[in-house]
């Protein structure tokens, strides 16, 4: 075989070398049994109730994504937040429910699953509050006239106590089906702005009968709704509640040392809970953001100041979150005193084996959360969550992916992985775990492609783990070999080298012409190549800026305001330009849009949102970036059609910016060049014995970063296809026509 790329080292090692298989004697604290109410979980390992975006609509997939967990070592698993009847639902998100025997049914197979690995399940019985009930059109209860869920013209009515009883009476049937599905643990969801939320809040619940008021009277609902699961539970099932201690509002909502810890303190004298589970983050439009803090702005283990304050006074097990992805600290949080049970969402989808892998004393093989909340921007578009770190997330089902166990090639055949960046970095780890001969080149003597530069934005170390994880699993594969500083390599060297397949995972470049924003053509003016534009690569590069910026940013991410943050830190004037009606859109959805804006008032970072670029005019030192309102043209249409002539009035107005460097986060297109000259010399593939080549991740077309990640995932367990750059197909779980419905229309809803 031809090998004329020169490679600076040679990661093979012996797959059979010895390695640890004992757990280490530290965390040996983390795997002791937990007794909740009747019930015993077997470690302190607890995946607190998280959302998939699929809810009941694919129990198939919800019960795998979970089996997979309990598989690994969670000794708990929850639900997401379940709607306990259709009167009180939550429609602009898909969440689960337990309205009937056709859900018991549903959540049965997922507890089944569960059990086999001796895990607890349990269900998190969500009810009202100021949801939406979009898809049932009930006008839902609450404790006040409410905007439903912020939506406009949705309103909530005031319940009476007639209603409250009736909600009462929801709590205890859902807790009975639940119980009936065999859940070993029974919640009252007390966040997120749902009914008993709002019952205990000053500020929602302005009620003057017995439940509003004193705050025994503002308790009262909560109470009741435990009292409720007890009598169901009995000596079956423990009964817990996720509370929101506090709002992080100030004396505007619920605080820790107010009412918070009085809640707790009450209802411990009560007897009312076996767990409790604790977050923080109130009923606000940014609630979920400082519970689910993306590491942009919170590190693990932030609500270690709350945790503690409830663990101090609690007399039952309390769990908590934090983003936990290092034993060392999870052990230490359980011998100070910190919590009794370590809780995950995010981390237990990035490593659904974390707990398994600790157990094994396996820790350098966690795939750690880096906290980019990919999961929940998916979750907030109304779709099935994602993950970066771990590409088989929601996928064990419909795909058949296992995290941990990839099937053998039939064929030990030589691949060659062009572009050692995030999607190519996968591709070759999981061709690797499959048994290919797999040779990784790299141009740079770095891994990682454009993450290297990404991680040096403010607030993103530590989405260095994506290389740093992948890296380091390679390293120990005997049938990878890995080429660093390789250069950029041509059509030519890839046909003399001798794979039989070949994985083109080059990426992507910003394009230097401001092309990419509300329309198809370049900016008059914009030119990269010129010393007062800069493109993101030339900023990483070093390209010189100056004092006064204009940030042009059409992407609509992390990487124009990480770039104008950075720039500001270094005193320089920042203006940022973006024809979306707000900076970076789309983290809004990864709950980190708020605290954004935040910093950019608290920096001095200009924006002007809803404009794009006419032109740029002028040179070095006097620069001048022409922006037009994108609403500037008339809103009247003309009536008749008339070829060569724009519809509406046309508008001209403009407003001049100074500036002495332009920064152009723009577009990015793939680099085609070296796929378009492989397939033009394909005549002598099959000479060379090249069956196929394929492109992966950004180098088909530009994404996000779990999705290019996951492209390089799916190609590998997909080899075998005649041409892997085409999925296979996947299961759809859906209702099929004919099939008898359950209820059936007209049944009475209880």
């Amino acid at each position: 075989m031809n090998a004329p790329f020169v490679s600076s080292e040679d990661t093979r090692s012996d797959p059979a070398a010895p390695r640890n298989t004992q757990r280490d004697p530290r965390y040996d604290i983390l795997f002791e049994p937990v007794r909740i109410g009747p019930k015993t979980m077997k470690n302190r390992f607890y995946q607190v109730p998280q959302c998939t975006g699929i809810g009941h609509v694919r129990p198939g997939s919800n019960a795998a994504h979970r089996a997979v967990k309990a598989e690994g070592g969670w000794g708990g698993l929850c639900t997401e937040s379940c709607s306990i009847h259709p009167e009180v639902n939550q429609t602009s998100s898909t969440n689960a429910t337990i309205w009937d025997e056709g859900d018991v049914i549903n959540h049965r197979h997922m507890v089944d699953e569960v059990h086999k690995w001796g895990a607890l399940a349990a269900v998190e019985l969500g009810a009202g509050g100021v949801k939406d009930n979009l898809f049932t059109r009930y006008v839902a209860p609450a404790f006040d006239r409410f905007p439903s869920g912020g939506i406009p013209k949705v309103y909530t009515y005031p319940a009476a106590e007639e209603d409250i009883d009736r909600v009462m009476q929801m709590y205890e049937d859902a807790a009975r089906r639940s119980r009936d599905a065999g859940f070993d643990i029974l919640y009252v969801h007390g966040a997120a702005g749902v009914f008993p939320v709002h019952a205990l809040s000053r500020h929602y619940n302005r009620r003057t009968d017995k439940y509003g008021g004193s705050f025994e009277n503002r308790a009262r609902f909560w109470v009741e709704a435990l009292e409720r699961l007890k009598k169901v539970a009995g000596d079956d099932c423990a009964v817990a509640t996720r509370i929101s201690i506090d709002d992080l509002a100030g004396p505007w909502g619920l605080e820790l040392r107010d009412e918070g810890l009085a809640f707790v303190e009450y209802i411990t004298k009560l007897g009312l809970v076996d767990m409790w589970d604790v977050i923080i983050g109130g009923s606000g439009e940014d609630m979920w953001g400082e519970d689910s803090g993306p590491s942009r702005f919170y590190k693990s283990n932030h609500q270690a100041p709350w945790n503690s304050a409830v663990k101090a006074i609690a007399n039952v097990p309390v769990v908590g979150v934090g983003r936990f992805t290092d034993p060392d600290e999870m052990a230490r949080i359980v011998r100070t005193g910190q919590l009794d049970i370590i809780g995950c969402a995010r981390p237990s989808i990035a490593d659904p084996w974390l707990p398994r892998k600790i157990d094994e004393g396996r820790v350098d093989d966690i795939c750690e959360c880096i906290g980019c909340n990919a999961c929940i921007s998916r979750y907030n578009m109304s779709n099935a969550i994602i993950c970066t770190q771990n590409p088989t997330a929601l996928e064990e089902y419909r795909r058949g992916w296992h995290p941990e166990r990839f099937e053998a090639t039939p064929h030990a055949k030589t691949v060659l992985v062009v572009g050692a960046g995030p999607s190519g970095l996968e591709c070759a780890r999981v061709l690797g775990r499959r048994g290919y001969d797999v040779h990784l080149c790299e141009a740079r003597d770095t891994l990682g492609g454009h993450m290297q530069d990404v991680v040096k934005l403010p607030g993103l170390a530590e989405w260095a783990r994506v290389v740093h994880y992948r890296e380091s699993q390679i390293q120990r594969m005997a049938n990878v070999t890995l080429m660093r500083g390789t250069g950029l390599v041509t059509a030519d060297d890839i046909l003399e080298y001798g794979a039989s397949r070949v994985v083109l995972a080059n990426g992507a470049s910003w394009v230097g012409n401001g092309l990419g924003a509300s329309g198809p053509d370049p900016v008059p003016g914009v030119d990269a190549r010129l010393d007062h534009f800069v493109t993101p690569e030339q900023y990483f590069a070093g390209k010189p800026i100056g004092d006064r910026v204009v940030v042009m940013d059409s992407d609509g991410y992390f990487m124009a305001i990480g770039i104008a943050e950075a720039l500001v830190d270094q005193g320089k004037h920042v203006t940022l330009v973006t024809h979306y009606e707000t900076v970076a859109p789309m983290t809004e959805r990864t709950l980190e849009g708020y605290n954004i804006r935040r910093m950019m008032r608290e920096k001095g970072i200009h924006e002007r949102v809803g404009h794009w670029v006419e032109e740029v005019r002028g040179g070095p030192g006097a620069v001048e970036v022409v922006l037009y309102d994108r609403y500037r043209d008339g809103y009247r249409r003309t009536t008749q059609p008339e070829t060569g002539v724009y519809p509406r009035r046309v508008g001209d107005a403009v407003e001049v910016l100074a500036c002495d460097t332009v920064v152009l986060c723009t577009a990015r297109e793939s680099k085609r060049e070296l796929y378009d000259a492989l397939v033009a010399r394909k005549e002598r593939w099959a000479d060379v014995g090249l069956e196929v080549v394929v492109r992966s991740g950004d180098c088909l077309a530009p994404r996000y970063l779990a999705d290019a990640i996951f492209d390089g995932h799916r190609i590998a367990r997909e080899f075998e296809s005649v041409n892997p750059e085409r999925p296979r197909a996947i299961i759809r779980e859906r209702m099929i026509w004919g099939v008898e419905t359950i209820p059936k229309l007209g049944d009475h809803v209880l």
